[in-house]
């Protein structure tokens, strides 16, 4: 076949084109667009024929047929025409697939404005953001959104919303974390920490993971008394910060006295006899009464401290060469007296000391620790009582009664610590 012959069929060639692209034919004749099954379509109308509307001031999202972003997208699958392409632009966008171990944060880029002193977007329904007019009607908020998005596929339209991916966040075994939120009420007065509220999975914040719900009972800003324990969390690094401590030990043969700086203004409860600390039911602020036995317990080091107290017999020694592995001892040195007849001699004193586990919390609030017990009160009671003892008696005789006035001594010192005389 010539050349001559070929040109009888050029009819042949349009017919074969359109066949080969009738989609872009059909889109630039009818407006045909098809979304594939495993997108959305993203829809940016450029311009608006007689007359139409503008998008207000601050707005980037058109949702009353206004020209530029449009709030719907198109659903996998569709089948739409009138979308020309010489007003539309249509982009495909793939579907956001948050992986396991991830939760995903979410900006929006248009909505209402964040009020004074508010620092995240309150969440509104909008079916995990998918649905964007939704989130628009129901008074979403421009900016960081405390809701997020759990493991799954999700269609959000991209013009409206970023969508970053984080890990979710893992306590391990033996450890706590300490909670810092960043929105909500201000702490008042002289609070260090914001006040408890109801963290449970049903009625409250399920340890943090809903923070609308933690605002909604009253969730302040800042430090918290509440903690969480060990597992994993969904929980939004814009709205909760987690630092991980370990767990607080007393060994065997201790106790710990806890030492609240939050909680009510409790009653003392060691009646008028002891004057020199503030001790308190468990739950309010100051010394508690109740001792905690040997374990490991969750103690936040922010807002309470934690003083171990031995309860064992423990020997300290007023010598200059010798001290025991409590190490209460190390600054104790040998005592040096002066008998009546005028004899300096050095005494090497040994003495057993035991506090029960119900006096422990007197120690504390009136010595602040252990160590201060032995440095502030044992050390110069016990020289003291030695020297003076040694002033009125010969060698002989302070040598032959020193474990009697030892055991005076410390008899005398712990009485005044119980009775805090």
């Amino acid at each position: 076949m010539n050349l001559e012959n070929l040109l009888h069929f050029w009819w042949i060639i349009p017919i074969i084109a359109a066949v080969l692209g009738y989609k872009w034919v059909l889109r630039v004749l009818c407006g045909m667009v098809i979304v594939p099954e495993n997108q959305i379509g993203l829809v940016t109308k450029k311009f608006v024929l007689f007359g139409g509307k503008s998008l207000a001031n601050g707005r980037i999202i058109a949702s009353d047929g206004e020209a530029g972003y449009q709030v719907d997208p198109l659903a996998p699958g569709d089948l739409k025409w009138g979308y020309w392409i010489w007003q539309y632009d249509i982009t495909f966008q793939d579907f956001i697939t948050i992986k396991r171990g991830k939760i995903g944060l979410v900006t929006a880029k248009d909505g209402n404005q964040l009020p004074t002193g508010q620092i995240l977007a309150r969440g509104v329904d909008s079916n995990n953001y998918q649905d964007a007019r939704a989130f628009l009607k129901n008074g979403g908020q421009k900016g960081k959104q405390t809701k997020y998005l759990n493991t799954g596929v999700y269609r959000i339209n991209t013009l409206l919303f970023d969508v970053t991916e984080v890990d979710i966040t893992v306590i391990e075994e033996g450890k706590m974390g300490i909670i810092t939120t960043q929105d909500g009420k201000p702490l008042t007065g002289n609070q260090i920490a914001g006040d408890p509220v109801d963290s449970t999975e049903v009625s409250g914040h399920n340890n943090f993971q809903d923070f609308d719900k933690f605002l909604e009972l009253g969730g302040q800003r800042g430090l918290q008394t509440q903690y969480i324990l060990a597992g994993s969390y969904s929980l939004n690094p814009w709205a909760v910060s987690v630092e991980p401590v370990p767990m607080t030990e007393i060994p065997i043969g201790n106790v710990g006295i806890v030492i609240s700086y939050v909680g009510d203004e409790g009653k003392d409860v060691t009646g008028e006899g002891f004057k020199h600390g503030n001790i308190v039911e468990k739950g309010n602020k100051g010394v508690w009464v109740t001792p905690l036995d040997p374990g490991k317990y969750a103690i936040n080091p922010y807002t309470t401290k934690l003083q171990v107290v031995p309860t064992t017999n423990l020997v300290l020694n007023w010598a200059n060469a010798r001290t025991e592995a409590h190490n209460l001892d190390k600054n104790l040195s040998t005592i040096t007296v002066r008998s009546k007849d005028g004899f300096p001699f050095n005494l090497d004193v040994s003495q057993i000391i035991h506090i029960p586990s119900t006096e422990a919390p007197k120690v504390i609030a009136r010595f602040g620790s252990v160590q201060n017990l032995v440095s502030q009160v044992l050390e110069p009671t016990i020289g003291n009582y030695f020297r003076n003892s040694a002033q009125g008696e010969d060698v002989i005789s302070c040598l032959s009664y020193r474990q009697e006035r030892q055991n005076s001594a410390i008899e005398f010192c712990l009485s005044c610590i119980v009775t805090g005389k």
